[in-house]
């Protein structure tokens, strides 16, 4: 069963997901926030394996809402909606340690398949998104960045699990780096969790986020 926290200022848009939620056997909505400082409270209080967070919302945003959660350390983990016209926000979820991003216009099959791959420990973007996801978070990397010679953590990586995380990087899924490196599936997903542990990533969206500070993925890399 996977258990999920409904985060949003609209009372008809979490009744919207609730109904949704609730139709689906194997999902069970635990709670209901309207804000972000009771997203927090009811995150701890009620542990969900999913945190659903919308971003604006009066008070504390989405944003510091997610980064808060994350900071415990605890087993829930967030699923942010979101727009491509609020670049400043998808960056800013990106660095609280969200583990997914849906468009909220995303089918009720994507947002279900989204909550079940955060829920089972992947880090979820719709694949038609992920590129233009990337290349806006980009705008944002700091112009000094890591050196990536002297980060114990690249050092620790094999020939292999090097290539990989360029390839996590570049936004592309296991499918895809099985079929450049001639792998199967998975075998990537091996190396992919080993990466994710030499490098201290709690999912691959960090995994691009080192990447990318470590100058090791740009936008529009092949």
């Amino acid at each position: 069963m996977t258990t999920v926290l409904i985060v949003d200022d609209q009372p008809l848009q979490r009744y919207g997901f609730h109904l949704l939620l609730d139709s689906v056997p194997g999902t069970d909505v635990v709670g209901e926030a309207a804000h972000g400082a009771e997203a927090v409270r009811k995150a701890a209080e009620l542990r969900p394996d999913v945190v659903l967070m919308d971003v604006r919302m009066p008070g504390m945003d989405g944003i510091e809402a997610a980064r808060r959660i994350v900071a415990t350390g605890g087993r829930s983990r967030v699923l942010v909606l979101t727009t491509f016209d609020l670049d400043e926000y998808v960056h800013g979820a990106i660095r609280a340690g969200a583990s997914g991003f849906l468009l909220k216009d995303a089918r009720p099959e994507e947002l279900l398949a989204g909550i079940h791959a955060v829920a089972s420990g992947d880090a979820v973007i719709a694949p038609a998104l992920t590129r233009r996801l990337l290349d806006e978070f980009a705008r944002y990397v700091p112009a000094h960045r890591g050196d990536a010679a002297e980060d114990g953590r690249l050092r620790s990586l094999t020939d292999r699990e090097r290539e990989v995380l360029v390839a996590v990087g570049k936004g592309w899924n296991n499918g895809e780096i099985a079929a450049r490196f001639v792998l199967s599936e998975s075998t990537v997903k091996t190396h992919v969790g080993r990466v994710l542990a030499k490098i201290g990533a709690r999912d691959r969206i960090q995994a691009v986020i080192f990447a990318y500070d470590h100058g090791l993925a740009r936008p529009h890399a092949d």
